[in-house]
């Protein structure tokens, strides 16, 4: 498959204008997208875990309008107009276009709110993005009613990954692959795949608790950080270390071995930092609280046996992970010991999750 196979045909239907409103969710990388392409096509697998409660509501409302010369479109966060959206949707239509030829024949409202703090290192480009793109599947289903479920989320995915990398792992659920591999066979550049492999029930309704360490913006835009990459003295061993992990990954997610799925996992998010902190410009994403909060998670491991881990995406937040079984031990520990650390004491209970939903308005 090629990125001309979602470029359709003549639409069949006609639509003058119309409302339609999805959510979708963040998700947490596993093994970790690190480096992009031209086209935002990555330099490497990734897997994650879609969340659950981490998520973008979107209401896109659409008109028809006689001047097609042009995108016509307003953005509001949480009922405020939003103009610095406005740059980043304007370049996602850009890219878009040609698999969207109907784009500049709407004028659009875009409505959109977060359940979680926005540029806070909680992939809110991931599921705005996969959000946006949904909401747009949904008109040109409208103006094509003959494309199937498959289609339509391989190119809701597709285009999401135009907008944001990480944003074609949420469309689905529960575990998502993104980039070409020899492990697992479907993989593609292009779109996310849906894991299709066994998954011990170990890492069924797996837990995720979001530590907010720092809820401002992020200090480095993960466009910058990924551009890092070009020229990085340790960046063709991390592109090789990936596919290694995820091929490791893959007797783990089938066996249960949760020891060795929290060894690969912290790894995977301790070198996506390395690769930060050697990049020219280099830059510390973790602060002080971030690295308190990785010690006290693993001394209580080592005196308690119960399997608790992390992971971190390029900011100073920490994602505690932990099976579902041990949850109530764990959660306590984390209520007791870690909130302290968080700004504002403030943390995100999640789990995994099985993608966006369409929303009736």
């Amino acid at each position: 498959m090629t990125a001309n196979d979602f470029i359709p045909k003549p639409y069949s239907n006609q639509v003058a204008n119309g409302k339609v409103t999805w959510e979708s969710p963040s998700n947490i990388a596993l093994v970790k997208y690190w480096g992009k392409k031209k086209d935002q096509i990555p330099e490497n697998p990734s897997i994650s875990f879609t969340l659950n409660n981490c998520k973008t509501i979107t209401t896109l409302t659409y008109t028809t309008k006689d001047n097609h010369d042009d995108f016509e479109f307003e953005v509001f966060l949480d009922g405020k107009q939003k103009e610095d959206f406005k740059p980043k949707i304007a370049a996602f239509f850009q890219r878009i276009e040609s698999y969207l030829p109907f784009l500049k024949h709407f004028q659009f409202k875009i409505e959109t709110s977060n359940t979680f703090p926005h540029s806070s290192g909680i992939a809110s480009s991931a599921s705005g993005m996969s959000v946006l793109a949904l909401c747009l599947m949904s008109i040109e289903r409208e103006l094509n009613s003959e494309i199937s479920e498959v289609d339509f989320k391989a190119k809701a995915s597709f285009l999401a990954r135009l907008g944001s990398g990480s944003a074609c792992r949420s469309i689905e659920g529960d575990l998502i692959v993104w980039g070409e591999n020899d492990t697992v066979e479907g993989s593609t550049d292009l779109f996310g795949i849906k894991y299709p492999y066994t998954v011990h029930d170990n890492f069924k309704e797996y837990q995720d608790t979001i530590l907010l360490v720092d809820r401002g913006e992020k200090q480095v835009s993960s466009t910058v950080g990924h551009n890092l990459m070009y020229g990085h003295p340790f960046a063709a061993q991390r592109f090789e270390q990936a596919h290694e992990n995820l091929a490791k990954l893959k007797p783990i997610l089938e066996t249960g071995d949760l020891k060795q799925f929290i060894a690969l996992i912290e790894s995977e998010a301790l070198t996506l930092h390395a690769m930060m902190m050697t990049s020219t410009p280099y830059f510390i994403l973790m602060k002080p609280n971030t690295l308190e909060i990785i010690q006290k998670i693993w001394a209580f491991r080592e005196k308690t046996g119960l399997h608790i881990g992390f992971t971190l995406d390029a900011g100073a937040n920490v994602h505690v992970l932990y099976p579902k079984a041990e949850a109530t031990q764990i959660l306590e520990f984390i209520k007791d010991e870690l909130v302290g650390y968080c700004q504002n004491e403030q943390y995100i209970c999640d789990q995994i999750g099985f993608g966006a939903k369409l929303i009736d308005n």
